[in-house]
């Protein structure tokens, strides 16, 4: 690759390569779930919670196009934020699994973005304090998105679990179906330790806000040890792959069309 110097974020040397990865990794988790939030527009429980939802959409798609403009750049091949969305493959998209899971119930996308939001809270935290000064100024305003955001879901998620049998049964089964998705949120290569400031050394931290939110909310942690894994490998459940024909569809339908 070619491009920018070797970066310098937390003391240690990352090449070129190593930063494009990480980049398009998180621009990558957020254009996922920014496709995921949008599926719910016109189809959500009431008017407001449509335009919040689109909103919660229109931040992440916001943070995926920062970080893909940044990526393309660092990559140095004269591409752009649409051909790293639109062109790639699904075994070379690089998200965590948790992102790509069906929105299922309005319980199930509320746990979900929970989670995630949570995960958030933490990594642009990290992030905003990075020597890069551009990567740091991406995690500073995502970071006052993911306030937001996780004071939505969480609020959600305790009116679900703590509400109605009904809703509590459903948010319940959301946990269960959601938490084996959890783990993968922090597993962290040379790279993603480096650049992200000991992301994985802050799991602990994540489970106890999320516990803190679920026991508000009187749900549980599943028993079940297994965990999901492989996203940043490119090795994804059979969701993603309906996500990206009809996320991809025109670009790949009509090459190179603009608006």
């Amino acid at each position: 690759m070619a491009g920018l110097p070797t970066a310098e974020l937390t003391g240690q040397t990352v090449d070129d390569e190593g930063l494009f990865r990480f980049l398009v990794g998180h621009a990558d988790d957020n254009l996922v779930l920014a496709q995921r939030l949008g599926e719910w527009v016109s189809r959500a429980p009431e008017l407001e919670e449509d335009l919040a939802l689109a909103n919660l959409a229109l931040d992440h798609l916001g943070q995926a196009r920062a970080l893909f403009t940044y990526a393309a750049e660092v990559q140095g091949e004269g591409k752009d934020e649409d051909d790293l969305a639109f062109l790639r493959t699904e075994q070379e998209f690089t998200n965590k699994l948790l992102v790509e899971q069906p929105n299922g119930d309005f319980a199930q996308t509320m746990v979900r973005q929970m989670f995630f939001d949570a995960y958030q809270l933490i990594l642009w935290e990290q992030l905003s304090e990075v020597a890069d000064s551009r990567l740091a100024g991406i995690a500073a305003k995502a970071n006052k998105e993911a306030t937001y955001h996780f004071r939505h879901s969480s609020g959600w998620v305790v009116r679900l679990g703590d509400g109605t049998d009904e809703s509590h049964r459903r948010t319940q089964r959301a946990v269960e179906r959601l938490w084996r998705f959890t783990a993968e949120l922090f597993e962290s290569g040379e790279v993603d330790a480096a650049i992200g400031r000991g992301i994985a050394d802050q799991a602990e931290r994540w489970l106890s806000i999320a516990e803190g939110v679920l026991d508000e909310a009187t749900l549980t942690i599943p028993d079940d040890p297994f965990q999901r894994s492989g996203g940043r490998a490119g090795a994804h459940t059979e969701h993603l792959g309906h996500l990206l024909s009809e996320m991809q569809w025109m670009q790949r339908t009509y090459p190179g069309l603009e608006w």
